[in-house]
């Protein structure tokens, strides 16, 4: 299969055809378009208009909004002029589709774009089991021809455009029989449409494969953008995380999905689904796109560089074989085992009375997550006197002391220093393609006190070092600075080294400083840096290790390691929420019933409770959620166990308590603490 991008060491963007949408072109050399959508129910012609106007002020490039019926749809005539007579009629407007090709016909008169739901659009889900044959198969695809051609025919007089917008949790049961809940199926599902499009000679087309699971959506993306380039489709990309949530863990859920294809040259219009009012969606999909400019900007100045093919299957999710090692009591690192947190501490060890200090107020602060590895700068060899000291009251508290070495400090006073083990020790030393005799020395070195050495170099030094490395047992690799264009290239080149040599000691990705797109103040942007930085490894199987070293303050970084890692589906730390954004389809206020149930269960470590507006992305998108609170109709709520709806029309006030009932009768139910309950 042919390689979804042009290179994955330079972001260098993919090229596609322009789609004009109304004014505003996506695609070819235009920048990434921000949209979001509206929450408003779009009859209420008014209550839209204000949101629309709300959005394009807070710089909304597209505004969509749901047509769930032809009323909606109908609406969307009064909504545009309105727009257009505030001042905004070069914005274009969006009509969201799910299940009538009817609405659709309405709305495609009235804005300058129609998304459609593959899935959604022409089938109805009987979640049947049931194997097509060829024949039976075809008259399916000539049934959806049918259905579809209508409305690309109409967009093709109209000058309109099309998404076809494929949701992991909306395949259609033909796809799912044939393909499985899967990124294929994904892509299968969104071809045929591409396909009947094609038929007619309509091309003005933007496409989308939207996940709530960050692996699932990026492995889709990259099948999507393989299989397109196959067919002579080079439609433009939108982007997206679906029922990413709010707050903190959505931002992060989101930039790990979007940035890692924006890593990859991929991506021309973003969309940040949160479940908070629309307007605060933009700012952050704005950083987004900002970083990607800047990154393709800098990798279009250099030259592209040939490599050889990588050991990585990009289309499908495997971790890297490691070998088993001990980061402390009780906390191996194995293939098995989640990655674990190092956290940076930025204080001289001169002040080891502080450092203490600060882990044990942090972890008051952190509660289950941990502080697993303390990583301290050892510059010369009287700070191994403050280092001895800083163990010695970090002991019971950490699992693992690592010392980064400076080039100040001697081998001969590691070799005399007391490597007790009232806690686990890892030194980090920076090798060259050169350094073969000092390797040597640190492995004998480490070897006899039972330390793990983590060998920061980059793929060429490994490469050129990769005799000595091979079967060595207590080695982690990692890099704090490169020469490529950028750190994720350059990761990317020390992994593809470690499968092709065969070196399975664990991979340590470390979020610098000096790795950020857009060096930028404030905590918001270093948690976009970060969660950009590592989103692309994780999806190709790298990283057993993570810290970033980009946060002055010991709680923070190491509560965004936690969060990124669970965001990229690589460890649970606490209760995980499938929430999607609102929408003119919601049944119920979902910015205020999800705060409610997190108040009521946010201390569940490793339960997954969806909470969706409606079930119009379908029950696949709960395919990771143990519980499900949907709305089922007006003030009435269905609650899942998986995928099944096991209760129906629960009146709104007493669904929380049900919900809870629901957990404690499936055993995953614990009382909080007292503290939890208060705060």
């Amino acid at each position: 299969m042919r390689l979804y991008c042009q290179s994955r060491f330079q972001a260098l963007r993919r090229p596609t055809t322009e789609v004009k949408i109304g004014a505003v072109g996506i695609g070819g050399n235009n920048p990434i378009r921000v949209q979001s959508m509206t929450t408003s129910l779009t009859q209420d012609v008014d209550a839209s208009v204000k949101q629309c106007i709300k959005l394009a002020e807070a710089g909304c490039e597209i505004v969509r909004l749901t047509a769930p019926n032809k009323a909606a749809a109908e609406a969307l005539k009064d909504i545009r002029a309105q727009f257009s007579a505030a001042g905004f009629a070069d914005i274009p407007l969006v009509a969201d589709i799910h299940f009538l090709p009817s609405a659709a016909m309405v709305a495609i008169e009235h804005v300058e774009k129609v998304r459609v739901n593959p899935g959604n659009y022409a089938d109805k889900k009987k979640f049947a089991v049931k194997e097509y044959t060829d024949a039976e198969y075809d008259n399916e695809l000539q049934r959806l021809h049918e259905a579809f051609t209508p409305l690309v025919k109409r967009s093709k007089e109209l000058g309109r455009v099309l998404r076809i917008g494929t949701n992991h949790g909306s395949l259609s049961d033909r796809i799912m029989n044939r393909y499985g809940d899967s990124p294929l199926g994904m892509v299968e599902s969104a071809l045929e449409f591409m396909r009947i499009a094609d038929d007619h000679g309509f091309r003005d087309i933007v496409v989308s494969m939207k996940a709530s699971n960050t692996k699932v959506m990026i492995e889709a993306y990259r099948l999507a953008v393989a299989r397109m380039d196959e067919a002579g489709f080079n439609y433009p990309l939108h982007l997206g995380v679906t029922e990413a949530g709010d707050g903190e863990d959505a931002r992060i859920k989101s930039a790990i999905g979007i940035g890692a294809l924006l890593y990859d040259g991929l991506g021309d219009t973003i969309r940040v689904s949160l479940t908070e009012d629309p307007w605060y969606e933009v700012p952050v999909a704005r950083d987004l796109a900002d970083r990607a400019h800047a990154l393709w900007e800098q990798s279009a100045a250099h030259p592209a560089t040939e490599r050889e093919p990588e050991a990585v299957d990009p289309y499908h999710y495997k971790r890297r074989d490691i070998t088993e090692i001990n980061f402390g009591a009780e906390c191996p690192i194995n293939t098995l085992e989640p990655p674990r947190v190092i956290s940076p501490s930025f204080r001289p060890l001169s002040e080891h009375t502080q450092i203490t200090k600060d882990v044990l107020a942090a972890h008051k602060v952190l509660k289950d997550a941990r502080i697993e590895g303390l990583l301290v700068k050892v510059e010369s060899d009287l700070d191994l006197i403050h280092l001895l000291s800083l163990q010695k009251t970090l002991a019971p508290a950490i699992k693992v002391l690592v010392a980064e070495l400076g080039d100040g400090v001697s081998t001969a006073a590691l070799d005399a220093f007391d490597w007790n083990d009232r806690c686990g020790w890892m030194l980090v030393k920076r090798f060259g393609a050169g350094d073969a005799d000092a390797l040597a020395e640190y492995l004998t070195l480490t070897q006899k006190h039972g330390l793990l050495l983590a060998v920061d170099a980059d793929a060429a030094a490994v490469s050129a070092l990769s005799t000595q490395l091979a079967g060595q047992p207590n080695v982690v690799h990692t890099l704090s600075s490169h020469t490529d264009i950028h750190a994720v290239g350059a990761y990317r080149a020390l992994g593809d080294i470690l499968l092709k040599k065969d070196l399975r000691g664990p991979l340590w990705l470390r979020m610098r400083a000096d790795f950020e797109i857009l060096k930028e103040e404030g905590f918001g942007r270093q948690l976009l840096e970060a969660a950009m930085f590592t989103g692309p490894s994780f999806a190709d199987g790298f990283g057993d290790l993570i810290s970033v070293d980009t946060i002055d303050d010991l709680a923070r970084c190491t509560a965004l390691s936690y969060n990124i890692l669970q965001g990229a589906r690589m460890r649970t730390v606490k209760t995980e929420y499938v929430a999607c954004p609102s929408c003119g389809r919601t049944l119920f206020d979902l910015q205020e019933v999800t705060g409610r149930i997190k108040a009521r269960t946010g201390h569940l470590k490793g339960v997954t409770i969806a909470v969706m507006g409606c079930i119009v992305n379908g029950p696949g998108e709960m395919a990771d959620a143990d519980f499900g609170y949907v709305g089922g109709a007006p003030a009435k709520i269905n609650l899942y166990v998986g995928k099944e709806c096991v209760k129906v029309n629960i009146p709104e006030a007493e669904a929380l308590d049900r919900l809870v009932d629901l957990i404690k009768e499936h055993g995953k139910w614990v009382e909080p603490a007292p503290e939890e309950v208060e705060a």
